[in-house]
């Protein structure tokens, strides 16, 4: 019977442990490489050493002449190592490439560490939303213009609870084309006037908004000439509230609402008719639901009743008009809450906000001609802005300065409702104060 590995066949003492005729004995020779037979794909095994009883020959063990072998004397015999160099069957220590033979340790590419690599991913998304944020805060920040002192604002009330914004806006032409003043009927006077004023007061009740008529009866108190610093004393002259604006610009405004309602304003916010038409059709227009038609040809307006999309031209003569209304200008005032709370409304939302393409273009056109106070922040702008948005989100209130009568054909307010207002508005209370 044969029991060697290669099947090949001969008397075994003929090849090994027979010595040569030197008295020297033969030195070890290598075998030739074996020819393994396949093994089962996944219980490798080693080849089988023939047991002693099934035919190993004990004369070997002596070195085939009954002595032991002399130290260091390698009889040939396999014991069952596969002898090379490993390649091409892949054997166990072969290098463990993919696809080796019988035995061999298949060492694959790692498995991806998704959990690092979404980690990765949201800190990188992280990392650019702040520097998109960041780089838009100073951007936006750099197109405020800060010309408003109100440190030269004499004799103040003291504040009171939440924020007080004034809010005008006015008949500057400033930065308009020819082209854009007969577009939008401006006309071309020089210099600006107030052509609306309202307070805004942001609190914990809900924001409340009062529009202050241009025609109301005021008195011009002592101030301090923004410009000359020069210091004027009050002689209780009687004007028209925006003969104030006219007169000194904003901070004699600011003293003069001040001094008559007893009321700390703490911002102040101005845009021109210009600036106002561009933040309109930079949003893609505003829509209103006017109810009843009215047209007005010193204005331009000229409008249908029910729901419409007014853009930049339109919105301008929508908010100037007054000639059209019994109300005149208390009419007008109303008109103007209405259109600035749905203009807040449908710009503070989401497809403005996260679009690049129109948040842009909105806050430029907006911020560029926006005249605040010195000590007005994006984020004090901001909150003004969705206050606005909440007046009429259920939460807010919108009402005229209580009328009591006119004085010199100028409106006269009623002193008592407007004492009783401010004192609500600086508690911070419900205002149950109505307006005309």
């Amino acid at each position: 019977m044969n029991d060697w590995p290669d099947r090949r066949t001969g008397d075994r003492s003929e090849r090994y442990g027979r010595g040569s005729a030197s008295p020297q004995p033969e030195g070890a020779r290598s075998m030739p490489h074996i020819q393994r037979r396949p093994a089962q794909p996944r219980t490798p095994q080693r080849p089988q050493v023939p047991p002693q009883s099934q035919g190993y020959d004990d004369r070997y063990q002596d070195g085939g002449y009954g002595n032991s072998p002399e130290p260091g004397y390698d009889s040939g015999y396999n014991t069952g190592q596969v002898y090379g160099s490993g390649s091409g069957s892949g054997g166990r220590g072969g290098g463990g490439r993919r696809g080796g033979g019988d035995g061999g340790y298949v060492q694959g590419r790692p498995a991806p560490d998704w959990r690092r690599r979404i980690k990765l991913g949201a800190l990188i998304l992280v990392v650019a939303v702040l520097a998109v944020s960041i780089s838009t805060y100073f951007w936006a920040d750099s197109k405020l213009k800060r010309e408003v002192d109100l440190s030269k604002v004499i004799e103040r009330p003291e504040s009171g609870d939440g924020t007080n914004y004034l809010i005008v806006g006015s008949d500057s032409r400033e930065g308009m084309s020819a082209e854009e003043k007969k577009r939008l009927r401006t006309g071309s006077a020089e210099g600006k006037r107030t052509d609306s004023m309202m307070i805004l007061h942001d609190g914990s009740n809900g924001p409340t908004l009062i529009s202050l008529p241009r025609d109301s009866n005021v008195e011009i108190p002592t101030f301090v000439g923004s410009e000359s610093g020069k210091k004027f004393q009050g002689t209780g002259r009687q004007v028209k509230l925006n003969a104030a604006y006219a007169e000194d610009g904003p901070e004699l405004l600011v003293r003069t609402v001040e001094f008559n309602t007893g009321l700390h304003i703490d911002h102040y916010v101005e845009i021109g008719f210009g600036g106002f038409a561009k933040i309109v059709d930079a949003i893609g227009g505003v829509e209103m639901d006017i109810p009843k038609a009215f047209k007005d040809k010193k204005s331009g307006a000229d409008f249908q009743a029910g729901k419409q999309t007014l853009n930049g031209e339109q919105s301008l003569a929508f908010v100037r008009t007054r000639y059209a209304f019994a109300g005149s200008d208390l009419d007008r005032t109303k008109n103007q809450q209405k259109f600035l709370a749905a203009l807040a409304s449908q710009t503070a939302t989401p497809s403005t906000i996260i679009n690049p393409f129109k948040l842009y273009p909105t806050m430029g056109a907006g911020l560029d001609t926006l005249i605040v106070d010195k000590d007005m922040s994006l984020w004090a702008l901001g909150n003004m802005f969705f206050a606005m948005k909440g007046v009429t989100g259920g939460e807010g209130t919108s009402m005229n300065m209580p009328i009591s009568g006119s004085v010199g054909g100028n409106l006269a307010w009623d002193k008592a409702k407007v004492k009783q207002l401010v004192q609500q508005l600086n508690n911070d209370e419900k205002v149950t104060v109505k307006g005309n």
